[in-house]
């Protein structure tokens, strides 16, 4: 092992976006949102998995839940937070914020914000879009997370996709004034620099596409080698390879989905004991550069 020292090692932000297979963006060419709810859930299960393993590892981490999960599994979300992870939000629909209206996303974001905090007891400051759809179209959304309360928001991707992304928006936490004059804390995906490109490596599909040996040298490249925190993140499903498998879906929606399952699990209990992690506010707060502030209109410029 490589990586620095553990009382030297940055802390990292362990991430887990609470979601079932069947909300992914990957496969809603072939499942629509009406049908969710006639579907087998797995996503309790999966979660549970991903809680023993941090128990066993002594780990905290941030659980991103979906509104509409928290809905129908209360029991589960109050399980996370009695176990001391951190509780934030992952909207309600689990649609890309881009494609919805401002009032659309307001309601859904107060209503998903209003359902965690009844279920957990106490405010709920951090939030994630689905799919990471907060882009130069959507900075808009910052404003609203604002006006609700939102503190912190791990959202913007500085990288270039098909879905996602603002190239060149930085790579360290950062603070963000948005358009109405309110100011909002940024933890972004983790993105590793090499050879003049910016790669992707901040978990998910890239932690199960890459191989692990990569993916680690990755994920350190990002931290200077040991110098800063960055992000990872993970979805239940992803740890599940006996989900129910739609083969109606594009070939590459099923190379998203389902490339390395069997693998995921095995290579997170490694991640667990390569770097050490916590919650995203935790990780943030460990953070002792100098944090930027940037205003939207300057993130609306990058290209």
């Amino acid at each position: 092992m490589t990586s620095p020292d553990a009382k030297e090692a940055p802390l990292h932000a362990m991430s887990i976006d609470v979601e079932d297979y069947f909300h992914v963006a990957a496969l809603s060419n072939v499942i629509r949102p009406e049908q969710w709810d006639s579907l087998p859930s797995r996503v309790e299960q999966n979660t549970e998995l991903l809680l023993e393993l941090f128990e066993r590892h002594s780990v905290k981490a941030t659980f991103f839940v979906l509104g509409w999960v928290a809905e129908r599994f209360p029991h589960l979300v109050q399980k996370l937070a009695s176990h001391g992870h951190e509780i934030a939000s992952h909207g309600y629909s689990h649609q890309l914020i881009y494609n919805q209206s401002v009032e659309t996303f307001r309601e859904e974001t107060l209503r998903s914000k209003d359902l965690l905090e009844s279920i957990i007891g106490k405010e709920v400051c951090g939030y994630r879009a689905a799919s990471y759809s907060i882009t130069r179209e959507s900075l808009w959304a910052l404003d609203i997370l604002s006006e609700a309360g939102f503190t912190w928001d791990s959202s913007i991707f500085p990288v270039r996709h098909d879905r996602y992304g603002i190239p060149d928006s930085p790579s360290a936490p950062y603070s963000i004034e948005t358009e109405g004059g309110n100011i909002i804390r940024e933890f972004p995906l983790t993105t590793a620099h090499v050879m003049g490109l910016a790669i992707p490596a901040a978990g998910g599909g890239y932690f199960r596409q890459f191989p692990y040996a990569v993916f680690r040298y990755l994920f350190l490249n990002a931290s200077g080698f040991g110098d800063r925190p960055q992000m990872f993140y993970l979805h239940p499903w992803e740890v599940d390879p006996d989900q129910p498998r739609y083969n109606n879906a594009s070939w590459f929606s099923r190379f998203r989905h389902y490339t390395n399952l069997d693998k995921c699990y095995g290579r997170l209990e490694q991640l667990l004991q390569d770097f050490r992690f916590s919650t995203v506010s935790e990780s943030y707060n460990a953070y002792e550069h100098d944090k930027t502030l940037v205003r939207s209109n300057q993130m609306i410029r990058l290209a």
